[in-house]
């Protein structure tokens, strides 16, 4: 097999971890790629942020598709960025592969991408596309709360429908969400409270401060509390459409519901590294993962993503849970610029508050 996944691969979108810049040089270095045999029609070395079991199938088609040798390495987008930028005047790979919008906008920022406007390019909307080409949407995923059914019923509550429902004492340390630190899930979920706030951010802090108390863990990983919302262990958490899913989809009660003030996506993207060994090899996975022809794989891999590309429709299943949900539109430009100082400032005003 071609195709490899890094030490942090888990069904789960698992994203970041803190390393000096110095130890990141080294790790990608060692970085644990798989070796396969050379192809004829070339070679291609990818950081994904996408889990494996959603990474994996997609690059295994467009392997077989373009004849070229794929290898990657699996990473959470919090040190899937460092890594790139770490790594900025030797790159590593090729290609950065899934992850949420405001991860490639904060990458834009630090130069770490080569423009490439894919022949999908003009067919997508605006907020799926820098207008530079810098990064280009293969996929959109929503936001959404989750609950254990059995602790619903053990306290007679219903699904919640507003941010305030999770402010519930029946939530005191029950709820599992993601560490902003290390996950782009909690970002888009914080970015998401700023904007149901009209970004008055004292208003969204003072909110993520009374949610600090309902809070059982910030797990690593964006999906890391999904299992523990499965078994009951906790009462609920806000996760990824493609996770909360996917947790149901493994069998466990859970209730999927979304809050009647909004709550936010991020489109998942891809993006060429500046300085990139195999320019061609990257290019050509861009044009593959940004058309109808991957995003058409979505759905029968039971990977619960939205597809980008307009002429691909959404699994009806997951359009039907999608039904009446109301989705806040964030700024990804705004939430790239501001994605650190927001960070700091929630590890210290909320994560550090309990």
């Amino acid at each position: 097999m071609r195709l490899g996944a890094g030490p942090a691969a888990d069904p789960t979108r698992q994203r970041g971890s803190r390393f000096t810049r110095r130890a990141f040089v080294a790790s990608a270095l060692a970085a644990p790629f798989v070796s396969g045999k050379a192809s004829a029609a070339g070679n291609l070395n990818a950081y994904s942020i996408w889990p494996e079991n959603y990474a994996r199938p997609m690059m295994e088609a467009f392997e077989k598709a373009s004849g070229i040798a794929v290898k990657f390495v699996r990473f959470s987008s919090g040190e899937a960025l460092a890594r790139v930028t770490a790594e900025k005047n030797n790159p590593q790979i090729d290609v950065l592969f899934g992850g949420p919008v405001e991860t490639f906008t904060a990458g834009q920022s630090k130069g770490v991408f080569e423009p490439y406007k894919s022949p999908s390019w003009s067919d997508l909307p605006a907020r799926f596309k820098d207008k530079d080409g810098q990064w280009t949407a293969i996929a959109d995923d929503t936001l959404v709360f989750m609950t254990n059914t059995a602790f619903l019923k053990q306290h007679n509550l219903q699904p919640p429908a507003s941010w305030d429902d999770l402010l519930n004492p029946a939530y005191k340390d029950m709820l599992q969400m993601a560490d902003a630190r290390t996950s782009g899930t909690a970002v888009t979920r914080i970015f998401s409270i700023l904007q149901v706030n009209g970004r008055n951010e004292d208003a969204a802090f003072a909110y993520m401060k009374k949610l600090r108390k309902n809070i059982q863990s910030y797990t690593k990983s964006g999906g890391g509390g999904t299992l523990p919302v499965g078994l009951g262990q906790a009462g609920g958490g806000i996760f990824f459409i493609v996770d909360a899913l996917f947790t149901r989809q493994k069998g466990y009660d859970v209730q999927i519901s979304f809050p009647k003030e909004g709550i936010g996506s991020a489109a998942e993207c891809i993006a060429l590294i500046k300085g990139a060994k195999n320019l061609d090899s990257g290019k050509k996975l861009i044009d593959w993962a940004t058309s109808p022809e991957m995003q058409s794989l979505l759905a029968p891999n039971k990977i619960n993503f939205l597809p980008a590309h307009p002429k691909v429709a959404a699994d009806p299943s997951l359009a039907e849970v999608l039904k009446g949900a109301k989705i806040v539109e964030i700024d990804e430009a705004w939430a790239g610029a501001n994605r650190q100082r927001i960070i700091e400032r929630w590890i210290a005003e909320v994560l550090n508050a309990g």
